[in-house]
Parts: C-alpha cells; sequence; structure tokens
C-alpha cells in the first residue's frame, strides 16, 4: 500500500508542475483533465502525508516518554496514545479512499422528475421532490437551473428537468435515480383516504463534449415563441428552442434564456447528456457489466424509497434503512438518507476489494 500511495504522490506532485507549463495552460481540454486528475488525488495525498508525518514522530515520543522529567514523560505518552489512535483511524480512511472511483463523481448532473403513477398527486409530490432537492443544492452550495417544466394543474410538475452544478454533486445525486413513492392523503382526496403515488426521477451525469460530441448533420433546430413569465418579449420573440437527435428522436426543448443562442447551447448540453448516459448504459449491457447496486436507472418499476407522511417515515428500500425524519428529509436535510446509502456503497466496495486479496 505505501508504493501505492507513494505512486499517487509523485503523481499529484508532477501534475502540479505540468499545470504550470504555458503549452498545457493554452490547451483547454488537458488543462482540463489534468485539473480533475489533480483534485481526484489531493484527498489521499493530504492523508498520505498527515500519516507519514505522524509516523516520523513515534521514535521521538516513545524516547520522550522514557524522560526521567515526569511532565514530559506524561506528555509524550498522552501524544503517542493520540498519535497511534489518529494512525489507526487513517488506516481506515485511507482503504476508502483508495476503492475504484466512479469516473462521474466529480460531474455536474442533470435531474428530471416526472410524475408516474397517481395523476394530480403524483404531479405535486414531484413537486415537492424539486423543492426538497433545491433546498439540499442549497445546504451544498449548488446552483439549480431549470431549462424545462410542465406545471401541474392542481400544483407540482407533470414533469420538469434541471441541472445541479457544484462540488461532487454526481457523487451524491446518484443515489436519486428511481421510482420515490408517496403515502399520505393527497388535498384533491374529499374522503381522507390514504393515497399511494409514484414519481421518478432520472440522475444523469452531465456529458461534456470530450465525453460525447453532436454532429450538426445529426441534429434539427427548431425554435418557437417562449411561453410562462418574462414579460411581452417572451411571447412575440422566437427565443424558445428545441434540439431533436434525428438519429433517435430524442429532444430537449429550453426556454428560459431571452437569447436564442444561450438556449440552443443549454438544450444541446442537455441533449447531449441523454444520448450518452443512454450509450453507457446500452454498452455495458452488451458487455455484460453491470452498475453499482444503488444506482438506478430512472424507471418507476425501481421503487427504491417511500415517504410515508403519517407516520413520519421516510424508507430507503435499497438498503432497508427507514428513518422517521419525512419532515427534515422533505425540507432538503437528504444527508440522514444519503449518507447511509453512501456508507453502504463503501462497505460493499470494501468487502468486494477484501475478497480479492
Amino acid at each position: 500500500m505505501f508504493d501505492r500511495l507513494k505512486a499517487i504522490e509523485e503523481r499529484y506532485n508532477e501534475i502540479n508542475e505540468l499545470l504550470t507549463k504555458p503549452e498545457i495552460v493554452s490547451d483547454i481540454k488537458k488543462l482540463t483533465e489534468l485539473s480533475k486528475e489533480q483534485k481526484s488525488l489531493e484527498k489521499v495525498v493530504v492523508i498520505f502525508r498527515e500519516q507519514q508525518k505522524l509516523e516520523g514522530s513515534l521514535d521521538d515520543l516513545k524516547e520522550m516518554k522514557k524522560s526521567d522529567d515526569a511532565e514530559i514523560a506524561e506528555m509524550a505518552a498522552m501524544e503517542l496514545e493520540e498519535a497511534e489512535a489518529r494512525l489507526k483511524e487513517i488506516a481506515e480512511e485511507i482503504k476508502v479512499l483508495l476503492l475504484p472511483k466512479d469516473p462521474n463523481d466529480e460531474k455536474d448532473v442533470i435531474v428530471e422528475i416526472k410524475g408516474a403513477v397517481g395523476g394530480d398527486e403524483a404531479n405535486i409530490f414531484a413537486g415537492d421532490l424539486f423543492r426538497m432537492y433545491s433546498k439540499y443544492a442549497d445546504s451544498k452550495g449548488w446552483k439549480i437551473d431549470v431549462f424545462d417544466a410542465a406545471e401541474s394543474a392542481q400544483g407540482g410538475y407533470s414533469n420538469i428537468s434541471f441541472k445541479v452544478s457544484g462540488e461532487s454533486v454526481y457523487s451524491y445525486l446518484k443515489y436519486e435515480s428511481g421510482g420515490h413513492r408517496v403515502q399520505r392523503i393527497p388535498v384533491t382526496e374529499a374522503n381522507g383516504r390514504i393515497q399511494t403515488s409514484i414519481a421518478t426521477v432520472l440522475v444523469m451525469p452531465e456529458a461534456e463534449e470530450i465525453d460525447f460530441q453532436l454532429e450538426e448533420k445529426d441534429l434539427r433546430i427548431d425554435t418557437f415563441c417562449s411561453s410562462g413569465p418574462g414579460g411581452q418579449g417572451v411571447n412575440t420573440t422566437y427565443s424558445a428552442v428545441r434540439v431533436t437527435y434525428i438519429p433517435t428522436g430524442d429532444f430537449v426543448a429550453c426556454q428560459i434564456y431571452r437569447s436564442q443562442h444561450e438556449n440552443k447551447a443549454y438544450a444541446m448540453q442537455v441533449l447531449r447528456t441523454r444520448i450518452y448516459e443512454r450509450m453507457l448504459a446500452e454498452e455495458a449491457e452488451k458487455t455484460g457489466a453491470t452498475r453499482q447496486a444503488l444506482v438506478g436507472h430512472g424507471e418507476r418499476s425501481e421503487k427504491i424509497r417511500t415517504y410515508n407522511y403519517p407516520q413520519n417515515r421516510v424508507t430507503d428500500h435499497r438498503i432497508g434503512f427507514s428513518i422517521n425524519r419525512l419532515d427534515a428529509i422533505i425540507d432538503g436535510k437528504l444527508d440522514l438518507v444519503i449518507q447511509e446509502l453512501i456508507n453502504e456503497d463503501q462497505k460493499a466496495k470494501l468487502a468486494n476489494e477484501e475478497s480479492k486479496l
């Protein structure tokens, strides 16, 4: 393990030097790739250096512990105990940090939420989920940009699509894809009966041009008048854009900007992500590869979580975890569930790595 950690540190130092070279700074693609690699190695390097520093202090502390000066000996004994305890913690932390990484973990994401089963109540719940993710994003310092939304007459959305950008967004939100089931008395229910409805969530790591490039010959661009808030100019200018990928028929419409150029760029960004996500899934299926067990595909048949309002309980069915904090979770404190999923994911990976030894 020491050799592996040393090699990571050497690569980290090498990247730091490369990032100062003019030919790298002027090459945006290479600069981006190296910056991402540097960031992915940084946590390992920091904790490895802490480990080396502590191990280097052990011999001195052991000698000081033998001192004739009782005060110095006592202080050394305490520091030695703390150092040895911290080294044990570091050993466990390093095991986790060296686990195989999801290459998409540092990426921004495109999220699509749809009311799936339950009519108006499913749409209302889709709106609740959007607010939950918005508040969670705020708590993380992330930014949300809505690019398409179809509001429901009774409230919420029949579908809403948005981008979440920030630090390591996919590493947290990747566990959210699948069917989210709600059990409660809908505002539309006159007889006070509990109803079960489903909204689906699909989380896709944003595809960059270096991942997959859309060819102009495969695209059809349509423009139309925007609708919704924004003043008189919204309905009189053809600023909204629909980009269709001809080979598959997939399309994305965007009208959040006043500029047709900006709407087109954003629509293409989202469309690229959708097509790339599908390509990855198809390739995995062909090769017999499987995704992580806890990462779904946004299908309503994948019921990953239940939100039971009468009992104030949220249950994640993938790991058999329940918590009576629904009010807090729906208010954006989603780490109460996501951290449990991360921990379970890490345990499974550690067990897999140890089975190889």
